[in-house]
């Protein structure tokens, strides 16, 4: 997992599962993903995008923005790419 020295932000690659991640912009994505995490501006939520490993277009999560858990940014990041290997249409909340 890669953070910035602030850490307002998490970037992971993850394999999704079964049934994949699904996405606003295009539905379900499935195979190698890369995952960011941002933290909102005011600090209680959390931004959502993924892409395929590699490749330049981002596409937001469904659900994202989601509200954070007391855990933080880190432990939602964490719980997320969990869901995202599981797949199944994995969202942001």
């Amino acid at each position: 997992m890669n953070t910035t020295p602030d850490t307002d932000s998490y970037t992971s690659n993850v394999t999704a599962g079964p049934g994949g991640a699904m996405t606003d912009e295009t539905g379900v994505i499935t195979g190698d993903l890369t995952v960011r995490t941002t933290l909102t501006d005011d600090g209680h939520g959390a931004h959502v995008a993924v892409q395929y490993t590699g490749a330049d277009e981002w596409y937001t999560l469904t659900g994202s923005p989601s509200p954070i858990p007391r855990g933080g940014l880190a432990a939602y990041h964490r719980d997320l790419l969990g869901r995202i290997r599981r797949g199944a249409g994995a969202r942001a909340t």
